[in-house]
């Protein structure tokens, strides 16, 4: 019972560390869906050419959102036109191009752990780029941004207007509302993520975790650790920050370096993070989409590790490890949770006052699932009693048909 308490423990603290990046990124897709037209977007990711894929990188590592809050912001750049492949380096980039992971991995392990976290980051976004198209068939990424209503009216939606609706009250509770939405909608998987991640950090061993990696083989050991470290991340369920302190024990117990790296990268590869994916894109696409994260992260921690071993950059597995850190208190996390929360509290307000300024007839809510939809292109619509209901995908309208009134009621 007392290790069960801990767990529960050390997952509000993963909840704590990264409360401020999923404020952060949920508002940002809030914005994003709301203000955005999809002409613009496409301008600026709507290809997978070097320049956009530059561009999405860079637009990832400014946002620092966590794996969660990552996944709704590519899918709001996915269906407001951008190209699939710019979409999903945006969240690598979102989730493995970020300051404070690095920052997170310098003091837990070493510098040399933070580097190769952008190095080994740039040669995923490469081979992401490369294979994605590759792998992926067009057919099912069009059958996805169909369902999630992509090509609309508001492609031709003048920077003008956009620019008036951002200078209005109502505008900004559009934004609010697709902030909410969104928190609401993935709520059960961040629950699940951050309790299991808790949960598996004390109740399971590091021996146990170790007796999954082979070692004394050379090449062989390092190949075997780069392929199961992202599988040992989706059952431990790790999440952004959350997953570092897992793989500091990984590496003090002997782990290889790759394995480590690719451990690290693979929070995109947590369950609750491939149930997401199912959601927005599909099973057929979100099953490709995962096996071929796989095996991006683990050969890009294989040719991170060949890298640093060329240039006698791996440090010695006895290395000391701080296992523990500083949550409230006088610290960055602190203070960034605190601007978080005055965030979260002014979005709230902006959504539960909409309808003071005036009901908008552009949005609805999907009972199913809580998630805002734009009217004009939701991708599944249906009637009850007279009154028209939308949704975000038609698994949340087969839903509510089948229990309008539990929803309703709910």
């Amino acid at each position: 019972m007392h290790k069960v308490l801990s767990g529960l423990q050390e997952g509000w603290w993963m909840f704590f560390d990264t409360f401020w990046a999923l404020i952060l990124g949920f508002t940002l897709s809030g914005i994003v869906q709301a203000f955005v037209s999809r002409k613009q977007m496409r301008a600026a990711l709507g290809d997978h050419q070097p320049k956009t894929i530059a561009k999405a990188s860079f637009f990832g590592m400014v946002s620092s959102s966590c794996s969660y809050a990552a996944s709704a912001l590519s899918k709001s750049l996915f269906s407001k036109g951008a190209d699939f492949t710019a979409s999903m380096v945006f969240m690598f980039a979102s989730t493995n191009l970020v300051i404070e992971l690095g920052l997170v991995l310098w003091i837990l392990i070493g510098w040399q752990f933070a580097a190769a976290e952008f190095v080994g980051g740039a040669i995923m976004i490469a081979l992401l780029t490369i294979l994605l198209p590759r792998v992926i068939p067009a057919e099912l990424i069009n059958k996805s941004r169909s369902e999630l209503g992509t090509f609309d009216s508001e492609m031709s939606e003048s920077t003008a207007a956009i620019s008036t609706k951002m200078k209005s009250r109502r505008g900004w509770s559009d934004a609010a509302g697709y902030t909410i939405g969104d928190f609401t909608m993935l709520r059960g998987e961040l629950v699940a993520g951050f309790i299991v991640a808790g949960l598996a950090a004390t109740l399971v061993s590091v021996s146990f975790w170790q007796s999954l990696f082979i070692s004394g083989h050379g090449f062989w050991s390092a190949l075997e650790n780069a392929i199961i470290g992202p599988f040992l991340a989706f059952i431990s369920f790790v999440c952004s920050v959350g997953n570092v302190p897992l793989a500091a024990a990984l590496w003090h117990g002997g782990i290889t370096f790759g394995g480590v790296i690719a451990f690290i990268f693979a929070d995109l590869v947590a369950f609750p993070l491939v149930m997401i994916y199912r959601k927005y894109y599909g099973a057929k696409l979100a099953i490709r989409l995962s096996l071929l994260f796989w095996f991006v992260m683990s050969l890009s921690g294989l040719i991170t590790e060949g890298i640093f071993q060329l240039f006698a950059m791996i440090p010695h597995g006895s290395m000391g490890m701080e296992m523990s850190t500083k949550h409230i208190g006088l610290n960055a996390t602190t203070i960034l949770n605190g601007v978080s929360i005055v965030v979260l509290a002014v979005v709230y307000w902006l959504y539960r006052t909409r309808d003071k300024f005036g009901v908008s007839m552009e949005f609805a809510k999907d009972y199913v699932c809580g998630m805002q939809v734009r009217i004009a292109d939701a991708p599944a619509q249906g009637e009850y009693k007279g009154t028209m209901y939308y949704f975000c995908m038609p698994g949340c309208k087969d839903a509510f048909m089948s229990k309008p009134e539990q929803y309703l009621n709910a």
